[in-house]
């Protein structure tokens, strides 16, 4: 995000779409077109269309479809995470499943939204996942994190590491995506083991896999 929009003081953040629908690809480039510090740099329907335009555009976001033919947007994401580690997925998806978002999550997303969600929602998504962080839907978060399960108790911050945790990501590297210290990740981790009633770290990285897992 290095370019200037010089009617804001904000760096441009750099997004593609990825639909398999024109009118929604459509729609939503409308939508996004009102904020200054966002710039649409290219679209595509499916998963051979997408991998070439980030590799032409490289940008910062791409906004990811789930239900795509051929190669569907779950799969897409963690190609992505693999050949463009630089490039952060955010799901835009109609389907409110939790083990979508597990799966999409575990391929490497960033966050995951719902295409009804308000538009101020879906900014707020953008913006978040653009500073390093993660964002879902409050329908989305509410059935993840279900009123049983135990990650109720987790601060977002926590849930968020949990969540890196099961990616396989090291405290290192987690300070690094989330612009946090190692020590304050550290910090969080216990706090994890000590809400969630968990002796050791192998134990906590189980934990994570599991409730994140495919």
């Amino acid at each position: 995000m290095t370019t200037a929009n010089p009617h804001t003081a904000h760096p441009l953040i750099r997004l593609c779409i990825v639909d398999d629908h024109p009118l929604v690809r459509e729609g939503l480039k409308a939508r996004l077109s009102t904020v200054a510090e966002f710039e649409v740099m290219a679209e595509a329907e499916d998963a051979d269309a997408a991998l070439a335009m980030l590799a032409e555009h490289q940008p910062d976001i791409v906004l990811m479809d789930i239900g795509m033919k051929a190669v569907n947007g779950i799969e897409l994401t963690r190609i992505v995470a693999q050949r463009h580690p630089e490039v952060a997925v955010l799901i835009l998806s109609m389907y409110d499943n939790p083990e979508y978002v597990a799966q999409a999550m575990q391929a490497g997303a960033r966050g995951y939204v719902l295409k009804d969600s308000p538009s101020a929602q879906i900014i707020s998504a953008i913006q978040s996942v653009a500073s390093g962080g993660t964002f879902f839907s409050p329908a989305i978060a509410n059935g993840l994190f279900s009123p049983k399960s135990p990650e109720r108790c987790l601060s977002m911050r926590e849930q968020e590491i949990l969540s890196l945790l099961a990616r396989g990501l090291s405290s290192k590297h987690i300070a690094k995506q989330l612009d946090i210290s190692v020590r304050t990740v550290e910090s969080h981790r216990q706090s994890i083991k000590r809400k969630l009633n968990i002796d050791g770290q192998a134990e906590l990285i189980k934990f994570a896999v599991e409730r994140f897992r495919l």
